[in-house]
């Protein structure tokens, strides 16, 4: 049996992530057992021995900040993670990082810039692939662009190419062009290495719950207020296309469980 640990990033506030990341581990219930470890909360991060695979959360704030107590564990889980891969090439974890994470991640081994978006991101968006995802066991799967849902006052820019070589690291994704803004275009995915992938946006984002949760009034009130109606009504056709969200979900978290099991099971990690 697969033994997981889900690191918890929400710092206790209400939010979708955690139980469509266990929604899509419940069809994996008879090869994955998961445990969730509170990381803001209650400064807990998981033992790397204890198990095979990890999930780290999106989660709310700036990435950049921590109260000097969960933030120290949770990069010291990170060295932890990279140095076991790095000295027991026969038994290697395997890890995913979404939104707040992967931004966490990107700044630890200070692969970008990572700063406040002028306007916060929200709803569904298309998202470019790179070269390196044409060939990506993972990525490959999907269309360019393809579409995810896309949450996050704060994004990651401008990456240190020598940086990114010296880690061999590789860019899979990139936002939309927007040839009337100035900006830079946000990473919005990162092979960190064969066991270590990471994302700017929310793979695990369940349609029928998301449907469900901004369909529901109030707050389809606050985002038509916020956002205007067109990108409300953007929002709800693109959760409602198969080919859009719902293929995201199907595909990146899932096959990145797949693989991850495969890889052990061939080292004979897994029984």
């Amino acid at each position: 049996m697969t033994r997981l640990a889900i690191l918890d990033l929400y710092n206790g506030e209400p939010n979708l992530g955690i139980a469509s990341i266990e929604k899509i581990l419940g069809k994996y219930r008879d090869q994955i057992d998961w445990v969730r470890f509170d990381v803001r909360q209650r400064a807990e991060v998981p033992a790397i021995e204890d198990f095979d695979l990890f999930i780290s959360s999106g989660g709310p704030g700036n990435p950049l900040e921590g109260d000097g107590v969960w933030d120290r564990l949770w990069h010291g889980w990170v060295d932890e993670l990279w140095e076991h891969n790095l000295e027991h090439p026969e038994a290697k974890k395997f890890a995913f990082f979404i939104c707040h994470s992967f931004q966490m991640l990107c700044h630890h081994f200070h692969l970008g810039d990572i700063c406040a978006r002028d306007a916060k991101s929200f709803g569904t968006f298309p998202v470019h692939l790179t070269d390196a995802a044409l060939v990506d066991p993972i990525f490959k799967q999907l269309p360019n662009p393809f579409y995810a849902a896309d949450f996050r006052d704060f994004q990651v820019v401008r990456p240190d190419v020598m940086q990114c070589q010296a880690l061999g690291v590789e860019i899979l994704a990139l936002e939309k062009v927007r040839p009337h803004l100035p900006e830079d275009r946000a990473l919005m995915a990162i092979r960190f290495s064969e066991e270590i992938l990471g994302v700017q946006f929310h793979p695990e984002a369940h349609v029928r719950g998301m449907l469900s949760h901004f369909q529901e009034e109030s707050r389809m009130v606050h985002v038509i207020n916020h956002f205007g109606k067109k990108k409300y009504e953007e929002m709800i056709k693109d959760l409602s296309d198969p080919a859009k969200i719902q293929l995201t979900h199907d595909v990146i978290l899932p096959t990145f469980l797949e693989k991850s099991m495969e890889s052990l099971k061939e080292h004979n990690v897994l029984a």
